[in-house]
């Protein structure tokens, strides 16, 4: 079984710039999965949104070319990628002569989906394009609430609660705080969270000091979104919700997980931070 320590993550690493599939790190998700009570059928349905903006290659003229590359890996893969495998493997086009953009498409979803387990999404988009406008995620902030906070990690679900005898609410609640930490180099992970959601009203002092305690929290950030919307989901019983986290790229790549109980396609314009 594949596990962080075995990859490249961390680690001193030769940066291939020819073409080697073999570079990609598939981990189970199944393992820490179970730690959270998800088993199949998934109590969830979504989507861990990769973009790329570190993309180039070169044409059977030598010349290189470059795009901003976006992949969807369907949370129903039995694998994540490791994500500096993932960068390494993108590297390794950059003196790789292709016949066209379609030819680097093509051997994207091959390799992807052979590491993922399931079919990945690819899109190449040109450098230059409107695709990549910027939108926070929509919603209302909870972050200015005057609350004093000392608990930074593990997550604790107990924080979280709902009052069921108040009226049903459908709101879109947003964090900037969100943090948490790569599971082997410690580094931080830094980003936003949306929960959207309709149901007993959630506390949102409870829920902003729910997020903040993944502040020290080590865990990948599918793992992080899928945690949160287990959480929210035992403790506050909503008739729908989503999860959708947008985190700050590193080495190139941002991960964008969402988890919904309902089908949905995410927006992947990037926020200010990313």
């Amino acid at each position: 079984m594949s596990s962080p320590d075995q990859s490249q993550l961390g680690k001193a690493t030769v940066y291939a710039d020819r073409y080697d599939p073999s570079l990609l790190f598939p981990i189970p998700r199944a393992a820490k999965r179970a730690e959270i009570g998800v088993g199949e059928p998934l109590p969830f349905l979504g989507t861990d949104i990769w973009n790329a903006y570190e993309l180039s290659w070169l044409d059977r003229h030598g010349k290189p070319h470059v795009a901003v590359a976006e992949f969807r890996v369907p949370a129903s893969s039995p694998n994540i990628i490791e994500s500096k495998s993932f960068k390494l493997y993108l590297n390794g086009f950059a003196q790789e002569p292709l016949d066209s953009a379609d030819a680097l498409q093509m051997l994207l979803r091959k390799d992807l989906g052979a590491a993922a387990g399931a079919e990945v999404g690819v899109t190449l988009h040109p450098a230059r394009t409107a695709a990549h406008a910027f939108a926070d995620l929509a919603g209302e902030s909870i972050d200015g609430l005057p609350v004093a906070i000392d608990d930074y990690g593990p997550p604790k679900a107990d924080y979280l609660r709902a009052d069921a005898s108040a009226a049903v609410a459908e709101e879109i609640l947003v964090s900037d705080l969100l943090r948490s930490n790569c599971p082997v180099t410690g580094q931080p992970d830094w980003g936003s969270v949306q929960i959207a959601y309709r149901g007993a009203p959630i506390d949102r002092e409870g829920l902003l000091r729910y997020l903040v305690s993944f502040r020290t929290h080590t865990e990948f950030h599918e793992q992080c979104v899928e945690r949160i919307y287990m959480d929210v989901m035992a403790r506050c019983a909503p008739e729908r919700l989503s999860v959708y986290a947008r985190y700050t790229r590193r080495g190139g790549l941002d991960i964008n997980p969402f988890r919904s109980s309902v089908p949905a396609t995410p927006d992947n314009r990037r926020g200010a931070r990313q």
